[in-house]
């Protein structure tokens, strides 16, 4: 038996929409909603990543080993050709760490006050293994983060950003869109 779902499998899930074309989804990834769910082509999802909520994933991304996307009500929106490295978490969502509320998913939602906000991944943006995606933020395109950062603000457009939280140490280099397009227009032939 192969790891991945076969794309028969692929369309019995249920998600809302997904790809025709090289959709590879590991059999020991955990998904919860799929019918809230779209995924592109070209996409492959790794051994124990968990998807849960609301969540849109482009063409040409790769979500590595152990990822978590918590998608929630609002999002998380991933546009074509990211990468998200092994172990990182994205969330939509988070619980009030502040103490005047309560946290876990077994209390009753009158008790708590759960933070709720889109995170949108732009073009080409590659998150470094084991970093955190904190609700609200916006990965311009081709930002790139090194493993281990925390990322809880918006970013600059092609830039390189590491650390805890996350600071941008310089630009990055655009080459990879003639890459792109090489690549697109040989496709279309």
């Amino acid at each position: 038996m192969d790891s991945f779902y076969t794309p028969e499998e692929v369309k019995k899930l249920g998600f809302r929409k997904v790809g025709s074309n090289n959709v590879l989804i590991s059999r020991k990834a955990s998904i919860y909603g799929t019918e809230k769910m779209i995924i592109g082509d070209h996409v492959r999802i790794d051994d124990f990543c968990i998807l849960s909520g609301h969540i849109e994933v482009g063409s040409y991304v790769h979500i590595a080993a152990y990822s978590a996307l918590y998608g929630g009500e609002k999002g998380i929106f991933v546009s074509d050709f990211a990468n998200i490295s092994s172990r990182v978490s994205i969330y939509s969502i988070s619980d009030d760490y502040s103490g005047e509320t309560m946290t876990s998913p077994m209390v009753p939602e009158i008790y708590k006050n759960v933070t709720s906000k889109a995170v949108r991944i732009g073009r080409h943006v590659i998150i470094g293994a084991s970093s955190v995606v904190l609700p609200g933020v916006e990965l311009a395109e081709g930002s790139a983060f090194g493993s281990f950062s925390l990322i809880k603000d918006d970013t600059e457009s092609w830039s390189i950003n590491v650390g805890i939280p996350c600071k941008k140490v310089k630009d990055r280099k655009k080459d990879l869109l003639k890459l792109e397009e090489s690549m697109m227009d040989k496709a279309e032939r």
